[in-house]
Parts: structure tokens; C-alpha cells; sequence
């Protein structure tokens, strides 16, 4: 099946977008791919901010693109824009980076306001990058995202089929199952 980097565009250590990209990484994982998560808040705040291309943490994380067949890009919306963490990395690859990858962009806020987001903001970036395929992504909303203390995840039931959906195109068009089993669901 096929490599995906699932990328966590969240500067929050306790971010309810990363915890969703872990949570569909499961399901794609279930589907038979390999999924190698990415947050890139890991990443030297020095390397991103002062654009070292050449820092070895920023060479693996353009390794690691280069390596996909796709790419999960995850970001919350601020401001009606994805983040400027998530904009630092995008910065750093190469222009053309996501030639021959399908992408799957998700999003998450606080107001259906930020929903176009996605198609406004974060769409161009990618396509401008080379992405072969985008995929139709999906804004959560945060209130629909629940974290438990003991790192459980939950999601609304209409989000959490929408996010099943968009995750099954994303797999289907990389080539992989897209029937699940129901604890990975």
C-alpha cells in the first residue's frame, strides 16, 4: 500500500488537530498504509523561523515528504488562514514538493466562519506546490473534537462520518481498502 506523512500543522502541545490526525492515521493504518506522523511543532523553532533549509531536522522532514505517496495536512484555522507554524515548513520545501502526491487537507476551528479556510487559504498552497491530487478535505469544528485524560478521542457523530468519508476517498485514491474494522471507525 502506500507511504502517508500525516502532518500536524498545531503549535499546541495539547492540539485537538493532532489528535485528530492521530486518530485518522488508525484508520489509514487499518486500510493497510503505512502512515509516519509528522507534528512539526517538533521541529527547531530556530530551523523553521530562520528558513535553515540545510538544519538536519528540516532535511528529514523534506526526506519524509519526498518519501510519500500522500500526505495528510493537518492545521487549525486562525484568523481564517491555516496556521503560521504549518506555513513555516510549507516554506522550507521545496517549490515543488507535492509533485505525484495525493493530499488530503483537514482543518479544524472554533466557527463555521473559518470553513473556507481550506479551499481559500490552504488549497492554493498545495496546488501551487505540485499536489497531483487534492482531495476534498474537511473543516471540524472544535467543539465536536472531545480529548479524554486518559488520551481517548471523540468525535461528533456527523463529523466523525464526514472525517470516515473524506479519509476513505483520500485511501481509495491512493490505492488502498477502504473498508475498516468497526474499533478503528
Amino acid at each position: 500500500m502506500a507511504t502517508i506523512l500525516s502532518v500536524s500543522g498545531s503549535p499546541s502541545a495539547t492540539s485537538r488537530t493532532a489528535r485528530l490526525l492521530r486518530h485518522l492515521d488508525q484508520r489509514l493504518t487499518a486500510q493497510g498504509h503505512e502512515v509516519i506522523p509528522l507534528n512539526v511543532r517538533d521541529l527547531p523553532a530556530d530551523a523553521l523561523l530562520g528558513a535553515d533549509f540545510r538544519h538536519p531536522a528540516i532535511v528529514r522532514a523534506t526526506a519524509l515528504v519526498d518519501r510519500a505517496d500522500g500526505v495528510v495536512v493537518g492545521t487549525p484555522v486562525y484568523k481564517a488562514a491555516y496556521s503560521g507554524l504549518l506555513k513555516s515548513l510549507l516554506d522550507l520545501l521545496p517549490q515543488y514538493a507535492l509533485t505525484g502526491k495525493t493530499v488530503l487537507p483537514l482543518a479544524t476551528g472554533g466557527s463555521t466562519a473559518h470553513v473556507l479556510a481550506i479551499d481559500y487559504a490552504l488549497r492554493p498552497v498545495l496546488s501551487s506546490m505540485g499536489a497531483t491530487h487534492i482531495v476534498p478535505g474537511w473543516f471540524t469544528l472544535d467543539k465536536d473534537i472531545t480529548a479524554g485524560d486518559d488520551g481517548t478521542l471523540t468525535v461528533a457523530p456527523g463529523s466523525a462520518e464526514a472525517l470516515a468519508q473524506v479519509t476513505d476517498q483520500f485511501s481509495a485514491a491512493l490505492g488502498g481498502r477502504t473498508t475498516v474494522l468497526a474499533a478503528t471507525g
